[in-house]
C-alpha cells in the first residue's frame, strides 16, 4: 500500500516538475520516515536516521548494480558512477549523530539533467539500506 502511494504521489510530483512550474519541491515523505524533495533541476536529497556506514554500503552495492563506479570517497562522502551514459553523483552528509543527508545528481550525455535517474537511484539506496543489515564497510 505504501509503495503504490509513494509511486503515485512521485508521478503526481515529477509530472508538474517537469513542466517547469517549481524549481524547489516537496516530495513527501517516504517509506522510513525519509523527507525527499528536488534540491535543484538534476538533483534528488532526502535526511534519514540512516546509520552513514549503512547507507554508504547501500550506496555501493546500488551504484554497482546499476553502472561503473568512476569514483568513491568514503571519508568525504562522494560517489560517481556512470549509468547508461549518465553520469550521477551520490554525496553524503552527516548532519547529526543520527541523521544523514543523502544528494544524488545526474546529468546525461548532453550535460542536460536526469532528474528520473536520480530519484530512481536515491530510492533504491534508500530501499537497499533498509532491507540490508548493518555489515562492515565496504571501501
Amino acid at each position: 500500500m505504501k509503495s503504490k502511494w509513494l509511486t503515485g504521489l512521485v508521478l503526481v510530483v515529477l509530472s508538474v516538475s517537469a513542466a517547469g512550474c517549481v524549481e524547489t519541491l516537496l516530495l513527501g515523505v517516504a517509506a522510513g520516515g525519509v523527507g525527499m524533495y528536488a534540491a535543484g533541476k538534476d538533483t534528488i536529497q532526502g535526511d534519514t536516521d540512516t546509520a552513514y556506514d549503512q547507507l554508504w554500503d547501500a550506496a555501493i552495492r546500488v551504484c554497482r548494480i546499476k553502472g561503473t563506479i568512476k569514483q568513491d570517497n568514503y571519508g568525504g562522502g562522494n560517489i560517481e558512477v556512470e549509468v547508461s551514459g549518465s553520469k550521477v553523483w551520490v554525496r553524503f552528509s552527516k548532519l547529526t549523530a543520527a541523521t544523514t543527508r543523502i544528494r544524488v545528481s545526474s546529468r546525461n550525455k548532453l550535460h542536460m539533467p536526469n532528474i528520473n535517474l536520480a530519484q530512481d537511484m536515491l530510492i533504491k539506496i534508500l530501499e537497499e539500506a533498509k532491507t540490508s543489515p548493518a555489515v562492515e564497510p565496504v571501501r
